[in-house]
């Protein structure tokens, strides 16, 4: 290889050490066993918190207690029972499965499983697009 030079290696060991230990840590350390010892007064900082969860609980504590009072039963809305009738009936009508259908509106197949066993939250995309492919106009009377 033209226009490189010698290459050379430094073959001289280099010597990693780590800082020495805090003086200041050893220091106090030191000076508050022998306060100790001695009988004096010892001051000492208490850290806010310090190596404990006490205010994530304490916030929580208070969520948590509205949640066992809490009394109302929340749960999202399903498919009705008519509409998954209807669904099924008009997919049978065209005589398509489950599969079929889902690939026709470009979902996947577990989808119209899961509307026509009433499980599915209702969204009214995939509504319009079962009522585009079946022609029938499943949140009402036929088209």
């Amino acid at each position: 290889m033209a226009g490189i030079g010698p290459v050379s290696q430094d073959w001289e060991p280099v010597v990693v050490r780590k800082k020495a230990p805090n003086a200041s840590a050893k220091k106090d350390e030191k000076a508050v066993n022998e306060a100790r010892r001695a009988g004096g007064p010892i001051e000492t900082i208490k850290k806010f918190n310090a190596g404990s969860n006490k205010a994530a609980t304490s916030a929580t504590g208070l969520n948590t207690k509205k949640l066992d009072d809490e009394t109302e039963v929340l749960a999202h809305e399903r498919v009705s029972a008519d509409l998954k009738k209807n669904i099924m009936q008009a997919r049978l009508e065209k005589k398509l499965t489950q599969a079929q259908l889902a690939q026709q509106i470009n979902e996947k197949p577990q989808i119209i499983q899961e509307y026509e066993s009433g499980k599915a939250i209702p969204n009214n995309q995939i509504i319009a697009k079962l009522e585009r492919v079946l022609g029938v106009k499943l949140r009402g009377g036929k088209k």
